[in-house]
């Protein structure tokens, strides 16, 4: 069983028919294919990569082999956009090339499990089970040729002498799969008056037969469209030919080949007499096969067959035409079926109100029900906007054209809070049920809010923040709207919000109102209708019941919880050995600006996170194939890749960073950093204690923990960076928005966010293997990565080892980063652009993530003494872990 996959798996067991390999984007078989790379129209180049697809190609073979190009930038171009076509990437590709540095360059490219085309034994045994190991470690499956250090084989007996040496090397020298390994037993022309050819077809017939028989779980493949080369310019001929010769091949056990698909007869439709005398050809079965065949050739015409898209959709009535159009989230017919209803109805208003609103109505029905996910419910939503945006100028026409929404309802993210994301998508999808949106954006002052809220009337106010201290800001609102007056329902989400802190900390100072913690976006619709309706009684008199219940356990949970004195709790801190090995000395200290190209960040991304933010759940790869969110994840993650390539095209998004290496001891719980020339204190990291009773044996941790105390007078390091990929965002951000694009808008956010903590993941492989240089032969692939599975750590400020938001000022003095890089700090500690990371490096290998749990307000005060503040003025900080 051979198991392949772009953005969609295809398994080959031995009942599966023949696999077809595209071959028109290959430069040595397609001159107009090459014409275009030559000229860098690489547009055009995809429409060739998505006929085959159209045509039936289940994989597509890829060469840039030509010596007018850079075959390698060529092809890691390629890919990349292939990547970004849905169309196109949901097969497996082909990566095909004499050239050992442009297979090596395509298989960093690829996502899903590929085919490299192909190795052989032409350089030796030694070469060969190298390049076979480092295909294996990617993944992917092989084309071995029937090529070895005498030549490439011309008979049937070189052909299974050099497959079955071949075999034997790959599996008991390499260990490669032998499911994994696929054979080209070399397709030669037929018909070229040369009696030497004559048994060209017969002899790979029975090649491919005995592979088969004798070569447990290997493959047969090979390039189709070479038997037929003495055609050329014959495409009825040539279509004929392959028809047959794929007929034959087939019936002897080859499994997939590289045909162009839209040149390909049915057999059985193939003119009786130019079938038999192509079958005499390929069968060797009579002395004149050939002059017979070149003989019918003058007499046949006929060209290549072309595909069309299914737009069977576009009979259909304007209605229906319009409910599909939002569904599958079409925006090419808008404007024309739209012009159409207005045509149809008195007022333009009536056509939102009807068509629009019931596709509309039939998205939220398949949303509701799981049918469709929050992607392409957003991907409806520009399909909508751009519908009303057509309207619009007809609406205002009217003195009273007005539609009536469900609702009003604000959104905003909190003062000193940049995140928006998740409220973006709230708004989208709450947009689609018909309610109207204001939308303040983000760090907005409570006033600002309480007076909008008043001024517009609304019926609900949505708050969105990420970052900890946000979470304090939504109290204080809450306290704002109760000292107002309001009793608007009271609407709290974002990554760091929760149901128990929402219940404990917020609703008990806006008693006069309602205040509702919102899960993600999928709830946000139910929530509001329950608020604004007639079961808004029974609604939140079960939600004040279930907010009572939360914080009577809550409390008993707390109590339940034994904190040390800090006393006891720094006694039993951890104990490490420091000594030479542990205390790695650094290849270069001091600061360090960082420019990395995206495309040297792709291969470090995440992408489970990403499609959390899509409230899609489940851990990627597998998530592209689950049987309830695998196809709403694959089109997302396609439209992912394709806007990725549009970035790394366009080169707007900018990526920067700054790391620095400082000489550095631990002075009881704190770490002075000091000045790698003058050995001057720059700064002192305070880290925060474990309070939370522990078994015996088990340590109460704190990051300095993890550094060299100044008392033993060894001289130990830290790192710190901060890293940004969202420098030029707003100008994709902005232009998404003008054209009504909510979906591209989020998912360019999306994107940024996930490209910056590859960002901090390709920086921290970077120290550790060259900057401080301390695992110098680390060889990890990311999932590994993604795991930690290395030495050290990097805590960032706001996570559970390191919740202080205030260290970032330390590590943005440090290095200097808004000047070197043009991160800034908020009020509240958030980063600008939102799209960044910073953090600590710890070396030590016994360094390891914890969480603090909470902390008693003695080690408040004895942190505020230690940064030279007041209790009262920095306790907001640490609120969120203070008993």
């Amino acid at each position: 069983m051979l198991k392949l996959a772009g953005l969609e798996a295809l398994v080959l067991t031995e009942q599966s028919n023949f696999v077809n390999i595209g071959e028109r984007t290959n430069v040595t078989g397609s001159r107009a294919f090459l014409r275009m790379i030559k000229e860098g129209d690489f547009e055009a180049a995809l429409a060739v990569a998505r006929e085959q697809v159209e045509g039936g190609a289940q994989v597509i073979d890829i060469n840039m082999d030509e010596g007018m190009i850079d075959g390698k930038a060529a092809m890691v171009r390629f890919l990349n956009l292939v990547a970004a076509e849905p169309d196109i990437a949901r097969i497996p590709i082909m990566i095909d090339s004499s050239k050992w540095e442009i297979i090596l360059a395509g298989l960093k490219c690829l996502q899903g499990k590929g085919i490299v085309n192909s190795i052989s034994l032409k350089e030796g045994e030694a070469t060969f089970i190298a390049q076979a190991k480092e295909i294996r470690r990617f993944g992917a499956a092989v084309i071995v040729m029937a090529f070895d250090e005498n030549g490439q084989a011309d008979s049937f007996e070189r052909r299974i002498e050099i497959c079955e040496r071949s075999y034997r090397i790959l599996v008991d020298q390499v260990g490669f799969p032998q499911d994994d390994i696929i054979f080209d037993p070399n397709i030669f022309p037929v018909a070229t008056g040369m009696e030497e050819h004559a048994n060209n077809a017969l002899d790979f017939f029975r090649a491919t037969k005995w592979i088969r028989s004798n070569l447990p779980g290997a493959h047969v493949s090979g390039g189709v469209s070479n038997v037929s080369f003495s055609f050329r310019g014959n495409n009825k001929v040539r279509e004929a030919m392959h028809a047959a010769f794929l007929y034959h091949a087939t019936a002897n056990g080859m499994d997939m080949g590289i045909v162009n698909p839209s040149m390909l007869e049915v057999y059985s439709e193939i003119e009786p007499e130019l079938l038999t005398r192509v079958e005499d050809v390929l069968l060797n079965r009579r002395p004149d096969a050939t002059e017979r065949l070149l003989e019918f050739a003058e007499t046949v015409k006929g060209d290549v067959k072309q595909q069309t898209a299914d737009l069977t959709w576009r009979e259909q009535s304007v209605e229906k035409r319009l409910a599909h159009a939002l569904i599958k989230g079409i925006v090419e017919f808008i404007d024309t079926d739209v012009e159409e209803a207005r045509q149809q109805v008195e007022r333009p208003i009536q056509v939102i109100e009807g068509p629009l609103m019931d596709g509309m109505n039939q998205v939220g029905d398949l949303f509701g029900s799981g049918q469709m996910f929050l992607p392409q419910v957003v991907k409806s939503a520009r399909v909508m906007k751009k519908a009303v945006a057509y309207l619009l100028p007809y609406i205002e026409a009217e003195k009273d054209g007005k539609q009536q929404a469900a609702g009003k309802i604000l959104l905003a993210t909190v003062k000193g809070d940049v995140h928006d994301i998740g409220k973006n998508i709230v708004g989208v999808v709450l947009a689609c049920n018909n309610y109207e949106i204001i939308d303040l954006g983000v760090m907005v002052a409570p006033q600002v809010i309480i007076q909008t809220a008043i001024e517009q009337n609304v019926d609900a106010i949505g708050l969105s923040g990420l970052i900890t201290p946000s979470l304090d800001e939504m109290v204080h609102l809450a306290k704002e709207m109760e000292r107002a007056g309001l009793t608007i329902p009271l609407l709290i989400g974002g990554a760091t919000t929760s149901k128990v802190h929402t219940a404990v900390k917020i609703e008990a100072h806006y008693p006069s109102g309602a205040v509702i913690h919102v899960l993600d976006a999928s709830r946000s619709v139910t929530v509001v209708e329950s608020l604004l309706g007639t079961k808004k009684p029974a609604f939140l008199s079960a939600l004040r019941t279930d907010y009572e219940k939360i914080r009577v356990h809550h409390a008993k949970h707390q109590a339940a919880k034994e904190l040390l004195p800090l006393a006891q709790a720094q006694a039993n801190a951890l104990q490490l050995e420091f000594n030479a090995e542990t205390m790695a000395l650094p290849k270069q200290l001091g600061v360090q600006l960082h420019e990395p190209s995206i495309e040297e960040l792709v291969p470090y991304i995440d992408w489970t996170p990403f499609f959390q933010t899509w409230d899609l759940h489940g851990k990627y790869p597998q998530i592209l194939s689950d049987t309830v969110v695998g196809e709403a994840a694959s089109k997302v993650f396609a439209d992912a890749q394709q806007l990725l390539a549009q970035v790394i095209a366009d080169q707007i998004l900018q990526c920067k960073g700054v790391s620095g290496i400082f000489p550095a001891n631990s002075v009881g719980d704190d770490i002075e950093i000091y000045d790698v020339q003058t050995k001057e204190v720059l700064h002192r990291q305070i880290t925060l204690r474990q309070q939370t009773k522990k078994v015996a044996g088990q340590a109460n941790m704190a990051l300095a923990d993890f550094i060299a105390p100044k008392i033993s007078g060894l001289q130990d390091y830290i790192g710190a960076f901060v890293v940004t990929a969202g420098l030029g965002i707003e100008h994709y951000i902005s232009d998404f928005d003008a054209k009504q694009d909510d979906y591209n808008s989020i998912m360019i956010k999306a994107l940024a966010d996930r490209l910056a903590e590859a960002f901090a993941e390709y920086l921290h492989a970077h120290v550790r293997k060259e900057t401080w240089g301390y695992a110098p032969q680390e060889n990890l692939e990311n999932q590994a990565l993604i795991a930690e599975k290395y030495r050290g750590i990097r805590p960032a400020p706001g996570y559970p080892a390191c919740p202080d938001h205030l260290e970032k000022l330390g590590i943005f003095s440090l290095l200097d980063a808004t000047k070197q890089i043009g991160v800034t700090l908020t009020e509240s500690l958030a980063m600008w652009p939102a799209a960044a990371v910073s953090g600590w490096y710890f070396a030590h290998p016994d360094a390891k993530y914890f969480g603090l749990g909470k902390i008693t307000q003695e080690q408040l005060e004895d942190v505020a003494k230690r940064k030279g503040e007041n209790a009262a003025d920095i306790e907001r900080w640490y609120s969120s872990i203070l008993v």
